[in-house]
Protein backbone atom coordinates (compact mmCIF):
# COMPACT_ATOMS: atom_id res chain seq x y z
CA UNK A 1 0.00 0.00 0.00
CA UNK A 2 1.37 3.30 -1.16
CA UNK A 3 1.88 6.06 1.48
CA UNK A 4 -0.56 9.09 -0.34
CA UNK A 5 -0.33 12.74 0.75
CA UNK A 6 0.08 12.45 5.12
CA UNK A 7 -0.15 15.52 7.85
CA UNK A 8 3.07 14.79 8.65
CA UNK A 9 4.10 16.11 5.29
CA UNK A 10 2.32 19.31 4.75
CA UNK A 11 3.13 19.98 8.23
CA UNK A 12 7.04 19.34 7.53
CA UNK A 13 7.09 21.33 4.39
CA UNK A 14 5.31 23.88 6.11
CA UNK A 15 7.37 23.98 9.46
CA UNK A 16 10.77 23.16 7.11
CA UNK A 17 9.47 26.74 4.55
CA UNK A 18 7.35 28.70 6.21
CA UNK A 19 8.75 28.67 10.20
CA UNK A 20 12.42 27.97 9.77
CA UNK A 21 15.08 29.53 7.52
CA UNK A 22 18.55 30.06 6.65
CA UNK A 23 19.33 30.83 10.19
CA UNK A 24 18.10 27.78 11.42
CA UNK A 25 18.66 25.47 8.61
CA UNK A 26 22.61 25.73 8.21
CA UNK A 27 23.51 26.84 11.85
CA UNK A 28 22.64 24.41 14.54
CA UNK A 29 20.28 25.28 17.27
CA UNK A 30 18.78 23.34 20.15
CA UNK A 31 15.97 24.95 19.92
CA UNK A 32 15.03 23.90 16.27
CA UNK A 33 16.80 20.11 17.41
CA UNK A 34 13.96 19.74 19.75
CA UNK A 35 11.19 21.02 17.76
CA UNK A 36 11.69 18.98 14.53
CA UNK A 37 12.44 15.88 16.91
CA UNK A 38 9.01 16.57 19.07
CA UNK A 39 6.98 16.99 15.57
CA UNK A 40 8.98 14.50 13.24
CA UNK A 41 10.80 11.71 15.27
CA UNK A 42 7.90 9.50 15.06
CA UNK A 43 7.33 9.72 11.50
CA UNK A 44 11.29 9.14 10.73
CA UNK A 45 10.80 5.71 13.19
CA UNK A 46 7.80 4.76 11.33
CA UNK A 47 8.82 5.30 7.78
CA UNK A 48 12.30 4.83 7.40
CA UNK A 49 12.21 1.68 6.35
CA UNK A 50 9.95 2.04 3.89
CA UNK A 51 10.61 1.76 0.21
CA UNK A 52 11.39 4.98 -2.01
CA UNK A 53 8.76 4.14 -3.99
CA UNK A 54 5.83 4.90 -1.28
CA UNK A 55 6.80 8.63 -0.83
CA UNK A 56 6.70 8.95 -5.21
CA UNK A 57 2.58 9.52 -5.05
CA UNK A 58 3.51 13.48 -5.46
CA UNK A 59 5.89 16.25 -5.54
CA UNK A 60 5.28 17.53 -2.42
CA UNK A 61 5.32 14.43 -0.74
CA UNK A 62 8.46 13.34 -2.21
CA UNK A 63 10.00 16.39 -1.21
CA UNK A 64 8.57 16.34 2.16
CA UNK A 65 10.19 12.78 2.71
CA UNK A 66 13.33 14.05 1.53
CA UNK A 67 13.58 16.61 4.35
CA UNK A 68 12.45 13.67 7.15
CA UNK A 69 15.46 11.54 6.00
CA UNK A 70 17.84 13.58 4.79
CA UNK A 71 17.39 16.86 6.96
CA UNK A 72 15.62 15.98 10.07
CA UNK A 73 17.91 13.13 11.50
CA UNK A 74 20.74 15.35 10.68
CA UNK A 75 19.13 17.40 13.69
CA UNK A 76 17.21 15.30 15.73
CA UNK A 77 21.08 13.72 16.10
CA UNK A 78 23.49 15.52 15.83
CA UNK A 79 27.05 13.87 16.41
CA UNK A 80 25.23 10.40 15.98
CA UNK A 81 25.60 7.85 13.15
CA UNK A 82 21.97 7.68 13.18
CA UNK A 83 22.61 11.39 11.61
CA UNK A 84 23.33 9.45 8.16
CA UNK A 85 20.79 6.44 8.80
CA UNK A 86 18.53 7.12 6.15
CA UNK A 87 20.70 8.87 3.43
CA UNK A 88 20.34 6.24 1.04
CA UNK A 89 16.29 6.84 1.26
CA UNK A 90 16.39 10.32 0.84
CA UNK A 91 18.78 9.93 -1.93
CA UNK A 92 16.84 7.62 -4.12
CA UNK A 93 13.44 9.81 -3.50
CA UNK A 94 15.96 12.72 -4.74
CA UNK A 95 16.68 10.94 -7.59
CA UNK A 96 13.77 9.81 -8.86
CA UNK A 97 12.05 13.58 -8.25
CA UNK A 98 14.78 14.87 -10.19
CA UNK A 99 13.67 12.31 -13.08
CA UNK A 100 10.64 13.08 -13.14
CA UNK A 101 11.14 16.43 -13.42
CA UNK A 102 9.47 18.17 -10.53
CA UNK A 103 12.23 20.06 -9.21
CA UNK A 104 11.56 22.39 -11.94
CA UNK A 105 8.74 24.53 -10.57
CA UNK A 106 10.16 24.72 -7.24
CA UNK A 107 11.83 27.61 -6.09
CA UNK A 108 15.66 27.84 -5.64
CA UNK A 109 15.37 27.21 -1.77
CA UNK A 110 13.43 24.09 -2.46
CA UNK A 111 15.10 22.96 -5.05
CA UNK A 112 18.20 23.15 -2.74
CA UNK A 113 16.70 20.71 0.11
CA UNK A 114 15.19 18.34 -2.81
CA UNK A 115 18.85 18.00 -4.15
CA UNK A 116 20.62 17.97 -0.89
CA UNK A 117 20.57 14.50 -0.54
CA UNK A 118 23.01 14.02 -3.71
CA UNK A 119 25.33 17.02 -1.57
CA UNK A 120 25.18 14.62 1.31
CA UNK A 121 26.36 11.66 -0.75
CA UNK A 122 29.63 9.92 -0.64
CA UNK A 123 28.95 9.22 -4.38
CA UNK A 124 31.09 11.28 -7.01
CA UNK A 125 28.16 10.63 -9.65
CA UNK A 126 25.76 12.18 -7.08
CA UNK A 127 28.23 15.12 -6.35
CA UNK A 128 28.40 15.45 -10.18
CA UNK A 129 24.67 15.97 -10.74
CA UNK A 130 24.12 17.87 -7.69
CA UNK A 131 26.54 20.31 -8.87
CA UNK A 132 24.92 20.54 -12.43
CA UNK A 133 21.70 20.83 -10.88
CA UNK A 134 22.76 24.07 -8.48
CA UNK A 135 24.62 25.59 -11.24
CA UNK A 136 21.67 25.69 -13.40
CA UNK A 137 18.73 26.22 -10.60
CA UNK A 138 20.48 27.31 -7.06
CA UNK A 139 23.65 29.66 -8.63
CA UNK A 140 23.85 31.43 -5.14
CA UNK A 141 24.79 27.52 -3.40
CA UNK A 142 26.58 26.83 -6.31
CA UNK A 143 29.84 27.16 -4.27
CA UNK A 144 28.92 24.61 -1.52
CA UNK A 145 28.00 21.75 -3.94
CA UNK A 146 31.58 22.43 -5.33
CA UNK A 147 32.91 22.23 -2.04
CA UNK A 148 31.36 19.09 -1.19
CA UNK A 149 32.19 17.33 -4.50
CA UNK A 150 35.96 18.56 -4.17
CA UNK A 151 35.90 16.97 -1.31
CA UNK A 152 34.11 13.45 -2.31
CA UNK A 153 36.31 13.57 -5.21
CA UNK A 154 39.34 13.71 -3.39
CA UNK A 155 38.70 11.44 -0.75
CA UNK A 156 36.09 9.27 -1.44
CA UNK A 157 34.35 10.30 1.51
CA UNK A 158 33.44 13.27 4.10
CA UNK A 159 36.19 12.68 6.76
CA UNK A 160 34.11 15.39 8.99
CA UNK A 161 32.09 12.05 9.36
CA UNK A 162 34.56 9.41 10.42
CA UNK A 163 34.78 9.92 14.19
CA UNK A 164 31.18 9.79 14.47
CA UNK A 165 30.68 6.83 12.16
CA UNK A 166 34.01 4.99 13.18
CA UNK A 167 36.37 5.26 10.30
CA UNK A 168 39.66 6.00 10.38
CA UNK A 169 40.84 9.37 9.46
CA UNK A 170 43.82 9.84 7.43
CA UNK A 171 46.45 12.58 7.85
CA UNK A 172 45.33 14.16 4.84
CA UNK A 173 42.01 14.25 5.50
CA UNK A 174 42.89 15.35 9.23
CA UNK A 175 44.20 18.52 7.24
CA UNK A 176 41.31 19.32 5.29
CA UNK A 177 39.28 19.05 8.77
CA UNK A 178 41.50 21.56 9.79
CA UNK A 179 41.30 23.84 6.66
CA UNK A 180 37.52 24.06 8.05
CA UNK A 181 35.98 21.33 5.61
CA UNK A 182 33.49 19.81 8.16
CA UNK A 183 30.11 20.98 7.05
Amino acid sequence: MAVTVRPWAAELLYVWFRKLGPSDWFRGSNRVDAMLAQRFAHEWYALRHRPAKEFLASSDLARAAVLLFDQVPRNMFRDDPRAFASDSLAQEICRHSLDKGWHCSLSAQQVQFLAMPLMHSEDLGDQSRCVALFARHVPGALSFARNHHRMIAQFGRFPHRNEVLGRETTPAEKRAIDAGFTW
